[in-house]
């Protein structure tokens, strides 16, 4: 760890939100006028009515969201005024957990959309104390959890170019901010694509990157022997392709025109990203086998209170089509989930990460792993950067 940087202005932040606000959300939520019901007995129309409705109800009458913004300011809530190179600088939202172990390994975990930060609430502790957990000392993180631009509390963009190659470099300044001239970068979803960019960009200070939805093509030569895995990911991409990924074009071209919905009516916010949740974990048909409802409302709050509907959209309309396939040459650790999105093979990813040193399989999990199988997620990110870890250096 070397001296902060003086020139990036880091400062506490207290999550405060109103109780006019809270007030404003069960008011709107008791006047929701709702669509009939889908014609069909299964979530192939999209997320049914009946549970809408009832989780709705619930978020009215019985959730509390005082208890998670007790969590978000006892992981360490902080801003930090960041511009990633360009014109804007933005107040990034961070959380800042220190570990009590002075060699520990600084860790920059990035989230995606529908997600936020609290992905990251159940693997905060083991990361960043593993001997209260029953690891080994050695294995600590400093862990730092940024919110993307237009999410969460972090400020929303004014003008386009927050793209995901910017918001990599203002992760760097970040960790660079905080004195961490030596760091490794997690991530899945948008997380991944930062991540990735952190290893083609900041290859002097970044030691490493682990990810949860690594993206790598096959080529044409493939197609002609393809494992059974290798059949099975081509086989979900298509099914996402064809009905699961609207929500993508919809971000990726208007996202300003599906936000005015999300950021006035909490059910449709709420059903957005829940459905998601249902659709991207292995849960076994319904979100809550994995998530309580109030996992899953705390997460929705992350969009509904800071009115993020249409800005955590434009991240699609501004990378959706830009992201880069480049080569990345730093140490990579992938982990594949079974009911991730994108899955990637061992001989694909090969080809695009020079530098493969953890390649898993985990046998249960989906695209949000640190949030479905926290134990899993430390136990990869764990193992990855035992094999790049330098104390001495």
């Amino acid at each position: 760890m070397t001296e902060a940087r003086p020139d990036i202005e880091i400062t506490p932040y207290e999550v405060a939100v109103p109780e006019a606000s809270l007030a404003d959300l069960r008011d709107r939520l008791a006047r929701t006028r709702w669509p009939e019901r889908e014609t069909v007995d299964d979530w192939s129309q999209g997320i049914p009515l009946d549970y809408v409705r009832d989780l709705c109800a619930y978020w009215g009458s019985g959730y509390d969201w005082r208890p998670c913004e007790v969590a978000l300011n006892g992981w360490g809530s902080h801003r930090a005024r960041l511009d990633g190179g360009g014109p804007e600088p933005l107040w990034i939202h961070f959380l800042h957990i220190p570990s009590k172990h002075p060699d520990a390994t600084p860790l920059v975990l990035t989230h995606g959309w529908p997600g936020s930060v609290l992905e990251f609430r159940k693997v905060i502790g083991a990361l960043s104390d593993p001997e209260a957990h029953g690891g080994d000392p050695a294995d600590a993180f400093h862990v730092v959890c940024p919110t993307l631009p237009g999410y969460g509390f972090s400020e929303k963009p004014t003008r386009s170019g927050w793209g995901v190659e910017r918001i990599a470099a203002a992760w760097a300044q970040l960790m660079a901010g905080l004195g961490y001239d030596r760091y490794g970068a997690q991530g899945g979803d948008w997380g991944s694509a930062v991540t990735t960019a952190i290893g083609q960009q900041d290859t002097e200070h970044c030691i490493g990157i682990h990810l949860n939805m690594a993206v790598a093509r096959p080529e044409p030569g493939d197609m002609a022997d393809l494992t059974e895995a290798e059949k099975g990911a081509l086989g979900a991409l298509t099914h996402y392709d064809q009905w699961d990924s609207g929500y993508s074009k919809q971000q990726s071209t208007r996202p300003q025109t599906v936000g005015y919905g999300l950021v006035d009516s909490p059910a449709a916010q709420a059903a957005w990203i829940v459905e998601k949740f249902w659709s991207w974990m292995d849960c076994d048909g319904h979100p809550e086998n994995v998530l309580t409802r109030d996992e899953l409302l705390d997460n929705v709050m992350m969009y509904w209170l800071p009115g993020a509907g249409a800005s955590s959209g434009r991240l699609y309309w501004e990378s959706f089509r830009s992201v880069r396939d480049g080569a990345v040459t730093l140490p990579v650790g992938i982990s594949v989930f079974p009911k991730e999105i994108f899955r990637v093979s061992r001989r694909w990813a090969e080809r695009r990460f020079s530098d493969l040193r953890f390649f898993n399989e985990p046998q249960i999990g989906g695209h949000f792993a640190a949030f479905e199988r926290p134990e899993q997620f430390v136990e990869d990110v764990t193992a990855f950067f035992r094999t790049v870890r330098n104390p001495a250096g």
